[in-house]
């Protein structure tokens, strides 16, 4: 358990420089802390397989944002894996480690928020030894100065063509020919397909939880297909590059042409709507359930601390209150309404620094401990 992302992305690459395995993990927006040191192992290389698994959260159920880590894993140039099942994400982990020991690259393996809260019986496999201690041959590489580092790019993008191979041929992604309406399917979004389609589905379906883009199977569907729809939790990310690599005919559909919603996440029913199916019955809501805002609970701290900082800040035709990650943030809802700000972890400090500097007086920061060495 690390002090940040940034630290524990750091100790994941030191296992994995003596030669042993190392998985980190992280939602969304702790990719952002530890994209320095993400962005950068990608440029040394694993020598013990390294695996980053990152939770994103479409819909912000508990987020500032709902940022898609596959564009990360691109931007690295290094592979991705999405499960659609359980037993996929199980099964994965260990593929995850294979791989990143075969192309000496980490892994980013992304869940969505719906893979992450739920659970199935899985088939567990035989637990294999701890790799042993060893060392990297090519210590040049782990030493990024300018000239290893142009040399490594020069590596990282020659094995981009192998990686796009090993996806095409990849067990976690499938083309299944039907009819001339095709669905791309992502993911966890897989699953929401298959979903609606109890008996069967009928369409032309092509599974996707490995990444980089199968780009030849994509070119077969194009041809074949008189329209497709793209199913992603999160943002367009294969819409995106479908429509800038393939697509002159209009024929791709997804969350960029309104077929799907462009914020939130990707549910059964809103990909039903999308494959143009009859609405499912849907119960009304208990009456008697009566809606239960998130509050600070009976005999908190913080209670006190806000009441107390609303009357300072009375005396003050300036004051504001930074407040920053955690449960405090809730002072920002009624009764208190005492805080100004939240934006991100670590930030209440460096933002009421900032406002005092431009003059502001007084410039109160309200941070918890653990927010408060994370940064």
């Amino acid at each position: 358990w690390c002090t940040n992302e940034k630290t524990a992305m750091e100790a994941a690459l030191g296992v994995s420089f003596i030669g042993k395995r190392a998985l980190v993990c992280m939602k969304h927006v702790g990719l952002n802390v530890a994209a320095d040191a993400f962005v950068n192992s990608a440029m040394t290389g694993t020598h013990g397989g390294l695996v980053v698994l990152v939770a994103d959260d479409p819909s912000m159920h508990s987020s500032q944002n709902e940022q898609d880590s596959r564009f990360y894993g691109k931007f690295a140039m290094v592979p991705i894996f999405e499960p659609s099942s359980q037993q996929e994400a199980y099964d994965m982990v260990r593929d995850a480690f294979d791989l990143s020991e075969r192309v000496k690259l980490p892994v980013l393996m992304r869940l969505t928020t719906r893979m992450a809260h739920s659970r199935a019986v899985v088939v567990p496999a035989v637990p294999r030894d701890e790799n042993p201690l060893s060392f990297p041959e090519d210590r040049a590489r782990w030493v990024l100065l300018p000239v290893n580092a142009r040399r490594r790019y020069n590596e990282l993008l020659a094995v981009q063509a192998d990686l796009q191979r090993l996806s095409g041929a990849s067990p976690y992604n499938s083309y299944r020919p039907g009819d001339r309406r095709g669905v791309v399917a992502c993911g966890i979004a897989y699953n929401y397909l298959m979903e609606n389609y109890p008996e069967g589905c009928g369409r032309t379906v092509l599974k996707i939880s490995q990444y980089p883009l199968p780009v030849e199977t994509l070119r077969r569907m194009v041809a074949e297909c008189d329209e497709i729809l793209v199913l992603e939790d999160g943002q367009p990310f294969v819409e995106e590059q479908l429509r800038g690599l393939l697509d002159e005919s209009g024929k791709i559909k997804g969350r960029m042409s309104g077929d799907l919603p462009r914020a939130g996440e990707l549910t059964p029913d809103n990909v039903r709507a999308a494959l143009g199916l009859p609405a499912a019955p849907v119960a009304d809501a208990c009456a008697r359930v009566v809606p239960r805002p998130p509050a600070l609970c009976a005999g908190c701290g913080h209670r006190d601390v806000y009441e107390m900082l609303n009357e300072v800040a009375k005396e003050y035709e300036n004051s504001k209150i930074f407040s920053d990650i955690g449960c405090y943030t809730l002072g920002a809802l009624p009764p208190f309404r005492a805080i100004d700000s939240c934006v991100d972890m670590g930030a209440s400090i460096t933002m009421a620094k900032g406002a005092a500097d431009g003059g502001l007086f007084p410039s109160i920061a309200v941070i918890g401990d653990s927010t408060f060495t994370h940064s």
